[in-house]
């Protein structure tokens, strides 16, 4: 019998893996989807995110980013990362480098897919394998989490996603910029000296080239640029879990629930998440899990559930990035602690 089975290969089930197997754990990673995987998302790692995967041996090619832009027609506020960059980085390069450093420290990984979940005693059993612990890692759409009778539903609000593509064109700037329209939000990330990646969150239906018709800046930046990838979609964004763990089966990521991308903490978390996790499947303790999730996600909560509803409401949503820019110290202060 195997310690930890991780379903899911995406960048938290991988991180979660190697730390397991970094504290003499013995781990299988279970994914249908063949090397490298790529997903619609900005593709920007917060200061502490980069931290985190460099203590696990995982340094991924990308453009360092100095902090974040807002952009509203004339308005434009922008906060520097007070402590170390982050770095914008394609999602397929960073399934990369954290497949190939699994393999390094003997994870092993099986074609398949964890639909059945059976757990008794001491054990439980997933996509054919027995094993003391299983973590859920597979996504906003989780497998485990239906299994586990752990989804809740989505009520109030219209539902959010987004879209993103690539475009073949030299960075014209160290940050993440965010352009607000009054229904949706553009973010563009440098994630190579020749590659940016552009993505729109906004309710259905989304047109990313219609979108970028209606940012006279970012058109001009993008000029003539060739898109360097098909569009690519996610959604609906906003997921609800019960809880976060049943009996010795974990959930981590966007499987564990998601509020949306605004803030861009995603891998952050999820990367805090997956360290909490194997320190719960080390101590034989999955409650401590829960208290766990709680303490690493409150702040994403509250700040992307606050800025969703203020971006919902007509008469506030234009309102943003001029208060941002007539309050930098305080704008400073939201961007520093999504970074860390």
């Amino acid at each position: 019998m195997i310690d930890l089975l991780v379903a899911g290969a995406g960048p938290v089930g991988l991180v979660t893996a190697i730390n397991a197997a970094l504290n003499g754990l013995d781990v299988v990673v279970v994914e249908p989807r063949g090397g490298p995987i790529d997903k619609a998302c900005g593709e920007g790692l917060m200061s502490d995110a980069v931290a985190r995967l460099a203590r696990i041996g995982v340094d991924p090619a990308g453009i360092p980013l100095r902090g974040i832009r807002y952009i509203a027609g004339d308005n434009l506020a922008e906060a520097c990362f007070s402590n170390a960059p982050g770095r914008g980085v394609r999602r397929t390069a960073l399934s990369d480098a954290l497949r190939e450093r699994a393999r390094d420290v003997g994870v092993r990984f099986v074609e398949g897919r964890v639909d059945a979940i059976v757990q008794a005693g001491g054990w439980i059993e997933g996509g054919g394998m027995r094993s003391r612990y299983l973590v859920g890692a597979d996504g906003l759409h989780s497998n485990v989490r239906s299994t586990l009778g752990l989804a809740a539903a989505v009520t109030g609000g219209r539902h959010r996603f987004g879209v993103r593509q690539h475009f073949a064109i030299s960075p014209w700037s160290d940050m993440v910029e965010v352009y607000w329209l009054s229904d949706a939000e553009v973010y563009v990330t440098p994630v190579g000296d020749n590659l940016v990646g552009v993505a729109v969150l906004g309710t259905a239906p989304l047109h990313l080239d219609e979108a970028i018709a209606r940012l006279p800046a970012l058109a001009t930046h993008l000029g003539s640029a060739t898109p360097a990838s098909e569009p690519r979609g996610a959604g609906p964004l906003r997921q609800r879990t019960t809880a976060r763990h049943a009996g010795r089966a974990f959930l981590v990521g966007d499987a564990g629930g998601y509020v949306d991308a605004l803030t861009g903490e995603g891998l952050r978390m999820g990367f805090a998440e997956a360290e909490a996790v194997v320190r719960a499947v080390l101590a034989d303790n999955p409650r401590d899990y829960e208290a766990e999730w709680q303490r690493i996600t409150r702040s994403y909560r509250w700040l992307t559930n606050g800025l969703l509803w203020t971006s919902s409401r007509r008469t506030l949503r234009p309102l943003i990035v001029p208060a941002a820019r007539a309050l930098p110290t305080v704008f400073s202060r939201i961007v520093d602690s999504l970074a860390s």
